[in-house]
């Protein structure tokens, strides 16, 4: 991050990276349960193994966990003084 950057700037960028890294990690999360259909039928009681909603739900709450996990570094980046982090360097 260039040194000057505002602080939505820092935010997007922090923020940003941690949601591309969730949402390309949801997908082969997504996948593996559509693969396992034949065993997680068997596991699981009133939920069919392909319920659309469910998959979805569980996606977004792992994207959302992601996102609040990175969003206490990404404030604390973002109130740090260029002048002071480049003088502890």
């Amino acid at each position: 991050m260039a040194v000057g950057a505002s602080r939505g700037r820092i935010l997007r960028h922090v923020l940003g990276d941690s949601l591309r890294l969730a949402v390309t990690s949801a997908v082969p999360g997504l996948l593996g349960p559509v693969a396992m259909t034949r065993l997680l039928s068997r596991l699981l009681y009133g939920v069919g193994a392909l319920d659309p909603p469910t998959l979805a739900a569980c996606a977004a709450a792992l994207v959302l966990a992601a996102l609040l996990a990175s969003g206490t570094p990404a404030w604390c980046a973002a109130r740090v003084d260029p002048v002071v982090a480049l003088r502890s360097e």
